[in-house]
């Protein structure tokens, strides 16, 4: 009975989709021949090699922080949109935390910590001097060539619309900056404070990390 039941199921089948028990044969036969040219430990090699390959491509997806592997903008300039803020014109001149422009020594207790209070920092928003009647405590400006700054000191001879940029040393001064003349773009008004906490998290901020190299490398 089974058998008679079987038989009309194939007869149905072959009759719908036209194909036939020769077909089915072959198609078995071909399927085995092709396994059997292929070494097991070769093929088992291959799906092994095949996961890996795309376990690195997820590895290097996640581990990505370099502006060369992202679309969009490749460089800070590129990031900021500046028709949106403010601009002035300002003399810009470069300092450090040593001697030659703090009178601090490195055995100073106050040496690299700014009016604010926070330390100094060359980051993507590094630290700057500026006339704190003219830029308030906090003030966050855009400077081209140099990046973001926050305003967190003040100094002597930086009156009016004059900015000191932080520099590590005097050689960075000199070699990435000097004096110029330039338009910098006021990002947000400052409210007179600064702390370490918030310029940390000026920092910190994950959309920016990847053109962090591009500023502490330089």
């Amino acid at each position: 009975m089974s058998l008679l039941f079987l038989g009309a199921l194939y007869v149905t089948f072959s009759s719908i989709s036209n194909v036939t028990l020769t077909d089915v044969k072959a198609w078995v036969v071909e399927n085995e021949t092709v396994s059997a040219a292929i070494p097991q430990g070769e093929a088992e090699h291959k799906e092994v090699a095949v996961k890996e390959k795309g376990l690195n491509i997820k590895e290097q997806q996640e581990r990505y922080i370099s502006s060369e592997y992202i679309e969009g903008p490749k460089t800070l300039e590129e990031y900021v949109n500046t028709e949106q803020y403010p601009s002035a014109t300002v003399m810009a001149t470069g300092y450090t935390a040593g001697v030659e422009s703090t009178g601090k020594t490195a055995d100073h207790p106050e040496y690299g910590i700014t009016y604010s209070g926070v330390q100094v920092k060359r980051d993507l928003y590094s630290t700057i001097a500026a006339d704190l009647d003219v830029y308030p405590l906090g003030t966050i400006m855009y400077i081209p060539d140099y990046g973001y700054g926050v305003v967190a000191d003040k100094g002597g001879a930086i009156n009016g619309n004059k900015i000191d940029l932080y520099y590590e040393t005097v050689e960075d001064v000199y070699s990435e900056w000097g004096k110029k003349e330039i338009e910098v773009y006021i990002i947000e008004e400052g409210d007179g404070k600064l702390t370490e906490e918030t310029l940390n998290n000026l920092n910190e901020n994950e959309s920016m990390q990847v053109f962090r190299n591009q500023i502490t490398e330089s």
